[in-house]
């Protein structure tokens, strides 16, 4: 209990390579896409469900140890007053950059520096539902193992190829690539949905509070800027990602979108 409890903390979450993922949905998800499970932890009444008795039996099979333990101990571990009956730690899981697939069109999306973890996780979420190819983080970026960060993927962490680089590695990655990489930025010269964004195409989006750095946009193919008419002067890094993140989808006809 004392090492669940202590996966809050990115230092414990380090030295464990463990993560916590809350609810019986995200663990599913994370069976359903070959992550690995260490310790599931159920609530007494989870047991009597024969959906999450069988969900912890695969979890037991894949190498997980399972307890069980009261609404007060589910409290303590999640720390939310209404805790999921099911609480799970998963080894973290990071793909190398060199590992993403470049043949063909894709689709990339490059957060550098972002500081917020539910703006990560949104970002992870919307890019999952878009079908991005993967999702490389640039620089000092919160960690996407954060508890904050997977609730807000709301699962999607688990079916989205995530790699961590240095700007440099980044840059060079994507040039072998042959990806064109678009930013949003105050400096843009012209709208979004103006961009070339090419077969192969990154979004780069910045900082929440300081964007891109004049030498990383100095790296870009082009900056864009996303419309504005009210009295706002900026979006949320999460909906101007959304913005763009679709914007290329849709420059490529919705190709794979379930009907």
């Amino acid at each position: 209990m004392k090492l669940l409890k202590s996966l809050e903390r990115k230092k414990v979450r380090n030295e464990t390579g463990l993560f916590l993922a809350e609810g019986a949905r995200l663990a599913e998800e994370a069976l359903n896409n070959g992550w690995s499970p260490a310790y599931a932890l159920a609530g007494m009444n989870a047991l009597e469900r024969p959906q999450t008795s069988d969900l912890l039996a695969r979890m037991k099979k894949a190498g997980a140890r399972v307890l069980t333990a009261s609404e007060k101990v589910l409290v303590s571990v999640s720390r939310k007053d209404n805790p999921q009956t099911v609480i799970a730690a998963f080894k973290q899981r990071v793909t190398n950059l060199s590992d993403l697939p470049t043949d063909g069109a894709r689709r990339w999306v490059a957060l550098y520096e972002v500081r917020d973890p539910g703006n990560l996780g949104t970002v992870i979420r919307t890019s999952d539902a878009a079908g991005v190819d993967g999702m490389i983080l640039v620089g000092q970026t919160c960690d996407p193992f954060s508890v904050e960060a997977v609730r807000a993927t709301m699962g999607s962490l688990f079916a989205m190829p995530i790699a961590e680089a240095s700007f440099e590695e980044f840059n060079t990655w994507r040039k072998n690539a042959g990806a064109r990489m678009v930013a949003a930025s105050m400096r843009g010269t012209h709208a979004h949905d103006k961009a070339d964004y090419g077969q192969r195409s990154i979004v780069l989006m910045g900082n929440e509070q300081s964007g891109l750095p004049a030498d990383v946009e100095a790296q870009c193919d082009e900056l864009v800027r996303i419309p504005m008419m009210g009295k706002a002067d900026s979006l949320n890094l999460a909906s101007a990602a959304s913005v763009m993140i679709y914007e290329v989808w849709r420059g490529q006809s919705y190709t794979g979108a379930r009907t």
